[in-house]
């Protein structure tokens, strides 16, 4: 078996003051953007009109705005894809006014506000009212059926406090990987909900490995005491860790940087999501146990 390190000391348990400290600031930062900026929901769950287009010369966002004014389309969102100025997203309308016309008119309108351009529609999507009401309840249900499903098996592998700080460390990524996204001002599209199920599995996924380790660790080393049996449990584990990483964040940041507009966000959400799904599961979901113990022996001595 291929290992990066064959024996390591670190004392996790010790410094977990520090990661706490960390975790605290990033959760700040998470709830401070969220509080000002909110989710940037994409069309599949905001519904309206969505149109991709390609000009042959570069062009800027104002005089795209100034062209799309003369058709009223009420609010509309012009993003510049990639630097250049040749690429553009342009969503406008709402879910309830969705349709194919206004994905239509807005072509129509920018071929003839720049008859030197050729203008070449990469994209074009409209996603009304219902189906945006039916794509956010469904992605509702898959987190809360997930979640659920996970805390029904982490408390019949191991024991109920295991369950709860499992879950909690998973939730930490969640919101994490949400207050990035809203910090960056990415759109939460139906691609990013599936990249935030894939990290609440890939952190599960660790922390059920740690966790099976101290269990066994509780049996085979007696003597030991439980924050030593943790820290002797996440150094067993940490070549294991280390190359379950570097597999998943050299493939997502190669599709983060070659796999197009497409999966880009995907990709960075996958990002996010691993580095803080991994320091969960070392600085999250054990010391919660920890604490919990400590906090039951205090009680119990009270």
């Amino acid at each position: 078996m291929l290992q990066f390190f064959k024996q390591t000391k670190f004392d996790f348990v010790g410094n977990r003051k520090y990661a706490y400290g960390l975790t605290a600031l990033f959760i700040l930062i998470g709830i401070v953007s969220l509080s000002i900026w909110g989710l940037k929901w994409s069309i599949d769950f905001g519904g309206g009109t969505l149109v991709e287009v390609r000009f042959s010369q570069p062009v800027k966002t104002d005089a795209i705005r100034s062209a799309l004014a003369k058709i009223q389309l009420g609010e509309s969102i012009i993003q510049e894809v990639e630097s250049g100025g040749l690429d553009y997203i342009i969503r406008a309308g709402s879910a309830e006014k969705a349709s194919e016309q206004t994905g239509n008119q807005i072509v129509a309108t920018l071929e003839s506000s720049f008859p030197d351009q050729k203008i070449e529609v990469l994209r074009r999507e409209t996603v009304g009212a219902s189906v945006s009401r039916d794509f956010v309840n469904r992605a509702f249900w898959a987190v809360v059926w997930a979640s659920l499903g996970m805390i029904v098996y982490m408390a019949w592998r191991f024991q109920f406090k295991y369950a709860v700080a499992g879950i909690f460390a998973m939730l930490h990524d969640v919101f994490i990987v949400l207050g990035i996204l809203s910090l960056f001002h990415k759109e939460i599209s139906l691609v990013v909900i599936a990249a935030v199920l894939t990290i609440m599995g890939y952190s599960m996924n660790d922390t059920i490995i740690i966790y099976d380790r101290i269990r066994e660790n509780l049996r085979l080393h007696r003597k030991l005491t439980f924050p030593e049996v943790i820290n002797l449990s996440i150094n067993q584990t940490l070549s294991r860790t280390t190359l379950t990483v570097l597999t998943v964040f050299i493939v997502v940041l190669c599709l983060f940087f070659f796999g197009g507009t497409v999966i880009h966000d995907f990709a960075f959400t996958m990002i996010i999501g691993v580095i803080s799904g991994t320091f969960s599961s070392i600085y999250v979901a054990s010391p919660i146990v920890l604490e919990w113990i400590n906090w039951e022996r205090r009680h119990a001595k009270r």
